[in-house]
């Protein structure tokens, strides 16, 4: 069992987000003793490093708040990543197409020392 502040040390967070988490429902608030400090359990540990591991690869916190009320409904789980693969394969698309295009001007650039209207032509 654990303070917030030494919670928020130990996984490197603020305590603010902790807080935030609760009041969005994520985690829950463990009850005030009388005297002291409420103390977070390893439960509560564990659903801040799937958070932040979560927000890493990219999840929102609506989608995070989707996938903690699911946790074992495999039918909706694969729903929601086969959603967010979606996702990410057309931004892995968009990027393909930024870098050609960045490629593209910087070799036009390089050889014809082109005006900006390149750039605007090859963003289209």
């Amino acid at each position: 069992m654990k303070s917030i502040g030494q919670l928020a040390k130990e996984l490197k967070m603020n305590v603010e987000t902790i807080r935030f988490y609760e009041k969005q429902g994520l985690i829950t608030q463990p009850i005030k003793p009388d005297v002291g400090y409420r103390m977070y359990d390893e439960a509560v540990a564990n659903k801040l490093i799937f958070i932040a591991k979560a927000k890493t690869l990219g999840f929102s916190l609506k989608e995070i708040a989707s996938l903690l009320l699911m946790d074992n409904n495999c039918t909706q789980l694969e729903d929601l990543y086969l959603e967010k693969l979606t996702i990410i394969r057309k931004k892995i698309n968009n990027l393909q197409l930024l870098e050609k295009a960045i490629n593209d001007m910087a070799h036009v650039c390089k050889s014809n020392n082109q005006s900006n209207s390149y750039l605007i032509n090859a963003l289209k």
